[in-house]
Formats: structure tokens, sequence, C-alpha cells
């Protein structure tokens, strides 16, 4: 009787993770592309005004958009009840454009911060840090340090077979020995590192606005909306995800 139960709830849990994991993916799709789109115009129109940010912006919107190229493989192993019929190769890919869409959107998120507290704090100084070349320049770094990170994905197998013979895509419990160092990597360095940066560039931002007798009363406090919202969003995004990594 119990082992009876134990199977339903089973199937029951199952069912409810792949409904809600299935319309997930596809409300990101249906959101994501045309977002994304309109989000490349915006860019566009920053680069040709020769405004750096459009730079950030432009790279935010590709790894958005490399991600959003990876969720039909992720809806077929859904739909497929969790057994991965592609290649190693494309399994291994997907994890693999997960995770830079993750990292490289917090470092991108970082530059902004930083150009902003620049542009804030220091208006008159820096000038050469805030072009469209520096901002290539350093758009190029973070890509390749992602880049150079994510090739770990390519180094080990992440197809394996659970209890039901199933294919499953990164998907080992426990968790490997080689994971632990990189979890520990991403937590640090990919999460708590950013996430101090733009904590200390927003407040620093903060702290210049309200000293600017210049600004008014009404756009100290959009700009305080802004920022706070900012940083809430980066932790409802993001923190789940790490916090879970240490367990």
């Amino acid at each position: 009787m119990n082992m009876s139960e134990e199977q339903i709830n089973c199937t029951i849990s199952y069912e409810i993770h792949q409904y809600l994991f299935s319309v997930a993916y596809i409300l990101v799709l249906l959101v994501g592309l045309p977002a994304n789109t309109y989000s490349l115009y915006h860019a566009w129109l920053q680069l040709k005004a020769r405004n750096e940010l459009g730079v950030y912006l432009l790279n935010l919107t590709i790894s958005d958009l490399l991600y959003l190229a990876s969720l039909p493989l992720w809806l077929k192993y859904i739909f497929q009840g969790d057994n991965w019929s592609s290649s190693e190769w494309l399994c291994q890919l997907s994890g693999f454009l997960l995770y830079e869409n993750v990292y490289v959107s917090i470092g991108f998120l970082c530059c902004i911060s930083i150009d902003r507290y620049l542009a804030v704090v220091y208006p008159f100084h820096f000038k050469a840090f805030r072009s469209v070349r520096a901002a290539s320049l350093v758009s190029v770094v973070v890509w390749l340090k992602e880049l150079a990170v994510g090739m770990v994905f390519f180094w080990h197998k992440e197809l394996s077979r659970d209890r039901n013979n199933q294919s499953v895509c990164f998907e080992h419990y426990p968790m490997k020995t080689w994971e632990y160092p990189i979890n520990y990597y991403r937590f640090h360095i990919g999460f708590l590192f950013p996430l101090g940066i733009l904590s200390v560039s927003y407040f620093r931002v903060l702290r210049a606005v309200g000293k600017s007798a210049g600004t008014q009363t009404a756009q100290k406090t959009r700009i305080k909306y802004l920022v706070t919202s900012t940083i809430v969003i980066f932790l409802v995004c993001f923190s789940p995800y790490h916090i879970f990594l240490l367990f």
C-alpha cells in the first residue's frame, strides 16, 4: 500500500514538474523573442548615438538569444519524459548556453553599474573608459572569461542513466567530485563578487545623486527606485540558484 502511494506521489510530482517547466519555457520563448528583438533595435539606436551602453545592451541581448535558441531542445527533453534523445554534444551545448546566459548577463550588469557609477560620480573623468571602443574591449574580456569557464562542460560527460534507464541531461545526483570547486567558484566569483560591485556602485550613485543640488526631488526618487529595483531583481533572479549550489 505504501509502495503504491509512493508511486502515485512520484507520478503526480513528475506531471507537475513537466507542466510547470514546459509552460515556463514556452512563456520565455513567447516573451523573450519579441522582447529581445526590441532590445536589439534599442541597442542599435544607442550605438548609432555612440553611447557605450548600447554595446553592453547588445551583448546582453545576444546572450539571451543564444539561450532562447537552446529552449526547443529542453522542451523536447521534457515532452519525452526527461529522456534525452539527442547527442551528448547537444546536451553539453544546451547546458553551456544556459550557464553562459546566467554569467554573461551578470557580467554585463556589472559593466553597466560601473559605467553608471563613473557617469554620475565622476562625470568629467574616465571618459576614455566610457567610450564605445572601451566598452567593446571590456565585452570581449567578459565573453572570453565566461567561455573559458564554460568549457568545463565539454570536458565531462553530462549524459547519464537514471534508475529507469532513461538518458538524462545535466541530472547526475549526487554531485560529482569535479563539480564542487566549480560550484564554489560560481557562488563566490560568479555571484557574490558581482553583487558586491553592483551594491557599491549603485550606493555611490545614490549618494552622489542625493548630494546633487541640481537634481529635482522627483528625479532623485525615480533614480532611487530604479537602483533599488535593479538590485532586488538581481537577487530574485540569481540568489536562489546560487544558494542551492552550496547544498
